[in-house]
């Protein structure tokens, strides 16, 4: 379910599609539900939003015509419960819930033979949750809603446990009570929950699923929410990743995406983000203080003190520090990027260096290669970008700048301060001329100018 208005966020953005750790929060139940073995998901959405960015591919949408409350948006999806077997609800706004749990709820709903089966949670504080009421036997009698608790006897308010909004119901008698609903209620609402009832006076059992995570029932109203809600879940990534053999220094300094996949003997250093698709090779070394979006990091590599973006670095590469990866940036197996040094749209062959202070755009460098320190490649003419090859073994002396398209050939050197315009063949020198001139006396010259400049007052 995920057709609410969310106007507690405050925010022009669909409250389902605000990220939790790098991924939209409607995907984290959807993905859930998938995991858990679904075959068919669909999400309820509200006719004027449209969360289709925030869904993974091949998940049907079902339209609420009108927010008028979770039993509405269940019989929105008519058709789809007529056609199924079992059918799980879960919210858009709990991303909490995993595959593990929904798993359970499914072995109870089947082990129970139940019309439906409540998950519920024991809360200290249950606040306007709905009530669960049990009758003797131990199922649910029935969901007390307790959104105007004026109108709930003292003994119900009282129950500290609660119906967390994810269900599971055999579909044929979940459709023959749907029509029966009605919202004669303060809130002028249809609730899901009261169908349970129905169900029961069908001859249908109600179960209930009880878990003792409280966090299930952790939703999302308000961006203060959300925080905690993101907080939650960045422990429970971090924890997964630990478990799983990845050193992980400092987890309170420590970022990590949901998507993000890192190989066991890892290392995470203080103050690291690793966003996206981003993926990092057993026993790198990632940090301190790098950041890491959607790229790719192989097996033996070191990052620290970097920012990589849509970049990849080879087997026992290293960045940094201080060094920025722009997108399609390439390091091969065992080359390097230092300190200070900008790379983007290039590929860096097996072995190269680019130590320090250097920019390489639109390029090829050659295996084994050296780029000087303040060397550059002048890539853009201001109407296209142009590329740079340098070949296998060159060395690219200090400062020098490679004014694009030109190539560099194997084994070949500049000379320090060069601007190269022309290609250089196989082993040749490239040098340009540009004399040193001395003009004596010109500090005393600038000195006089300025006293000048101030009246005379120097």
């Amino acid at each position: 379910m995920a057709a609410g208005e969310g106007t507690r966020m405050r925010s022009s953005l669909p409250k389902v599609l605000h990220p939790v750790c790098g991924r939209p929060m409607v995907a984290w139940p959807v993905l859930a539900a998938r995991d858990a073995g679904a075959g068919r998901v669909a999400v309820i959405v509200s006719p004027d939003r449209d969360l289709s960015a925030g869904l993974p591919g091949g998940t049907e949408t079902v339209v609420q015509p009108e927010p008028d409350g979770t039993g509405g948006a269940i019989r929105a999806a008519h058709d789809i419960v007529r056609d199924s077997d079992t059918v799980v609800v879960l919210s858009g706004d709990h991303p909490l819930i995993n595959a593990e749990i929904i798993s359970a709820l499914l072995t109870t709903h089947s082990a129970g033979a139940a019309g439906a089966t409540v998950m519920t949670v024991e809360l200290d504080d249950p606040a306007a949750y709905g009530r669960v009421l049990r009758d003797d036997a131990g199922d649910i009698e029935r969901i007390v809603e307790t959104k105007q608790p004026e109108e709930v006897a003292p003994e119900v308010l009282a129950i500290g446990e609660i119906n967390t909004g994810t269900y599971a119901f055999a579909a044929r008698p979940l459709m023959e009570c749907l029509d029966r609903l009605t919202n004669d209620n303060s809130a002028g609402e249809y609730y899901l929950g009261d169908v349970l009832p129905m169900l029961r006076e069908r001859g249908h059992r109600v179960v209930a699923h009880r878990v003792t995570d409280p966090n299930v029932n952790l939703g999302v109203n308000h961006r203060a929410d959300l925080a905690l809600v993101t907080a939650e879940a960045r422990r429970q990534i971090l924890e997964r990743h630990m478990l799983a053999g990845v050193t992980i220094i400092d987890p309170d300094s420590t970022w990590i995406d949901a998507d993000v996949e890192i190989a066991a003997d890892a290392t995470i250093e203080p103050g690291t983000t690793l966003r996206g698709a981003t993926a990092i090779g057993a026993d790198s070394i990632v940090g301190p203080h790098s950041t890491v979006v959607d790229s790719r990091i192989g097996a033996g590599a070191r990052v620290l003190h970097s920012y990589l973006l849509e970049a990849e670095v080879g087997d026992e590469a290293t960045v940094g520090p201080f060094a920025y990866l722009r997108p399609d940036a390439a390091l091969a197996n065992q080359a390097k990027a230092g300190s200070f040094v900008e790379i983007k749209n290039s590929r860096i062959g097996e072995g190269a260096k680019v130590p320090h202070l250097s920019y390489v755009g639109d390029a090829e460098v050659g295996a084994d290669a050296n780029i000087g320190a303040g060397a550059i490649t002048a890539n853009y003419d201001g109407r296209k970008k142009n590329p740079t090859k340098i070949g296998e073994g060159a060395r690219i002396s200090i400062n020098t700048s490679l004014v694009a398209p030109v190539n560099v050939g194997d084994r070949a050197y500049t000379g320090a301060g060069a601007v190269i315009r022309e290609d250089v063949p196989d082993g040749a020198l490239g040098v340009s001329t540009n004399e040193q001139r001395n003009i004596e006396g010109y500090a005393e010259r600038k000195a006089s100018e300025a006293n000048e400049e101030n009246g005379g007052l120097d």
